[in-house]
């Protein structure tokens, strides 16, 4: 019951690092990132087992966490008002053309992030984005205009440098 309880307690504790963390830093781990994580997977393990090294300690504990997470996904899927605090919330960081600012930096993000998400999906100006919405998962979507709405270019585009 010890090793349920220390697993329950470590599965929350990530989870909310995670939800802390940010969209973005989750959704652009490097390769030493993952690493990283997988240390500190090791790490919690130990903290959780206590140096238990026994077979039914390990199931217990990685039975716990998958559990922990089909919960919380249950509470998403069951009770649509616990969503946005379990997973979060698409936010809107473009609107026609226009960056919202306060939004990125509720989102501890920068005008460069939108910039470089903008251009790898071809998008040279923001003047261009009808809509762009920071998905939950950290990832950009971005609506752009039909060519029939595009400015011709003027002076007050932005150019996506």
């Amino acid at each position: 019951m010890d090793i349920l309880i220390r697993s329950l307690a470590i599965f929350l504790f990530l989870w909310l690092i995670v939800r802390v963390g940010g969209k973005r830093e989750v959704a652009q781990l490097s390769a030493f990132d993952m690493i990283l994580l997988i240390t500190v997977g090791d790490l919690v393990s130990q903290g959780i087992l206590q140096e238990d090294y026994s077979v039914t300690a390990a199931v217990i504990a990685v039975a716990t966490f998958a559990v922990a997470g089909m919960v919380l996904n249950s509470l998403a899927f069951r009770y649509p008002g616990f969503r946005p605090w379990l997973a979060g919330r698409a936010r809107i960081v473009v609107r026609d053309g226009e960056p919202l600012l306060e939004t990125l930096s509720g989102e501890r993000m920068t005008i460069q992030d939108v910039h470089e998400a903008a251009r790898q999906q071809g998008i040279r100006r923001l003047s261009d984005i009808e809509l762009c919405v920071l998905e939950t998962d950290g990832s950009f979507s971005f609506f752009t205009r039909g060519e029939e709405d595009q400015r011709d270019g003027s002076p007050d585009d932005h150019e996506i440098a």
